[in-house]
């Protein structure tokens, strides 16, 4: 065995959150790095640190600090040296990190779209007016709001057993729940319908497990390069270059999604008003590996479209 490797009497520390989701997000990537490098499970240690996001429930994260609020105490610990590597749910990701950091790995991406969930009505068509829809995505609220403003939309926030709960609680009529997250917790039974991006296209980045490390770390790197999947890199370069033009946050209603086609890329996006009651969208094609400059000129028409006030 190399001997720069991790050991289980000098392991790799994996630092996460605590959610169900977030455990197995973090145990996947422990699996890919065993496979790619013949080592036993002892040889890492998983960190599970509490972050802000997850301590407050009754507020929505945009009254908090918005998409940070998961991300800035494992960072911290990064950089701290308390973990070598940060597992994250890519859509929960500010599209900068802190300085002495970088995110530059991808597991393979998972089903994109969002689900629609229910106790009693199959899909958002079968929503009878003035149905209650929780959601904690402001991105989703004001689709749903553009789509069907006889809906009441409010508030909806935990992980996914709190929001069934409550559903059972009759707290709400249907929610929203990411298709990528129910199919890793095996809980597709639990989907009513399968929302595809044409009717609602999904969060920038849903569906991808991103790998944080050090940028000092060249040990580290190197392994993370093994597990990298480079069509997901490619993909969410344009995703992510797009919203950070935006400049997206949880203020910010912003959908995308970019498809690989061959050596092309195709990227589609949205920006909504966060009320619901108009949106921009748009789309652009361009070689794969200018997705960064496709997600900017895809931004920047969009921006000139919706005009200065579209958001106040």
């Amino acid at each position: 065995m190399r001997d720069d490797l991790p050991t289980p009497a000098r392991p790799l520390k994996i630092g996460t959150r605590g959610s169900v989701l977030a455990l197995w997000q973090a145990h996947e990537v422990r699996r890919c790095l065993m496979a790619a490098f013949g080592l036993p499970e002892a040889a890492f240690e998983t960190v599970v640190i509490k972050v802000t996001g997850d301590q407050i429930q009754d507020k929505a994260l945009r009254e908090i600090g918005g998409k940070g609020l998961f991300t800035r105490e494992i960072e911290e610990a990064l950089l701290d040296g308390g973990i070598d590597i940060a597992v994250h749910s890519m859509k929960d990701m500010p599209t900068l990190q802190p300085e002495g950091l970088v995110l530059d790995c991808y597991l393979k991406r998972a089903d994109v779209r969002d689900s629609f969930v229910s106790l009693r009505h199959g899909s958002i068509a079968e929503l009878p007016a003035g149905a209650v829809v929780g959601s904690s995505s402001l991105r989703r609220r004001a689709q749903l709001a553009l789509r069907r403003p006889d809906l009441k939309l409010v508030e909806f926030r935990g992980n996914v057993q709190t929001r069934m709960r409550k559903l059972e609680e009759r707290v709400a009529d249907a929610t929203f729940l990411a298709m990528a997250g129910l199919t890793r917790l095996g809980m597709l039974d639990v989907v009513r319908s399968a929302i595809e991006p044409e009717e609602m296209l999904p969060a920038v980045a849903q569906g991808a497990i991103g790998v944080e490390r050090r940028s000092d770390d060249a040990r580290v790197a190197a392994m993370l390069a093994a597990i990298h999947d480079r069509d997901t890199g490619l993909r969410l370069a344009a995703e992510r270059s797009f919203l950070l033009r935006l400049d997206g946050s949880c203020e910010t209603p912003i959908a995308g999604l970019a498809v690989l086609e061959g050596d092309r890329l195709w990227l589609r996006g949205e920006l909504l008003r966060p009320d619901g009651s108009a949106s921009v969208a748009g789309e652009r094609r361009g070689p794969a590996d200018e997705g960064a400059a496709i997600g900017r000129a895809l931004a920047e028409e969009l921006l000139d479209r919706a005009g200065p006030g579209f958001f106040a």
